[in-house]
């Protein structure tokens, strides 16, 4: 894998980061591959993965309600299922104490509370709620997969 991460130029990080993915992210690497797909592999092959239980929920609903909504097919589910459960057997879970309300979506607090619980370094989302959150209280990048990529 790191041979295939070197062929299309990413650079290879020699710490051992600690990462949270977003569900978008997930979602758009094992149903529809590209840049999100090569951004997973790299956190999978040179990084420390973290999950809350509220983030393993999101991860389990919403390849679901994706297919119900008739936005990915069953077989884009398949896929989708196989590589998040792959992925989730190497991440650590951490159980969030400290309740966060940073962001415009309080809903995506959450990942801002795995991060801080799990000590993250990256948080790798697509999602610009996230994207433009500012004067987090404590050290967190929260980028895009391509930007993870560089």
């Amino acid at each position: 894998m790191i041979t295939q991460l070197k062929r299309y130029g990413e650079k290879h990080t020699e710490k051992r980061n600690k990462i949270v993915i977003d569900t978008g992210v997930l979602v758009s690497a094992f149903a529809f591959d590209g840049v999100p797909e090569r951004a997973v592999i790299k956190a999978f092959t040179e990084a420390e993965i973290y999950v809350s239980p509220a983030l393993l929920q999101e991860y389990r609903d919403v390849p679901l309600e994706l297919e119900t909504k008739g936005k990915i097919t069953h077989l884009q589910l398949e896929a989708l299922i196989a590589g998040i459960a792959a992925f989730v057997a190497n991440a650590k879970v951490v159980y969030p104490l400290k309740r966060l309300a940073l962001c415009r979506d309080a809903k995506d607090n959450m990942l801002l509370e795995c991060c801080f619980e799990a000590k993250a370094r990256f948080l790798i989302t697509g999602d610009r709620d996230l994207l433009e959150v500012i004067n987090l209280p404590f050290n967190l990048r929260i980028i895009t997969p391509k930007e993870y990529l560089i």
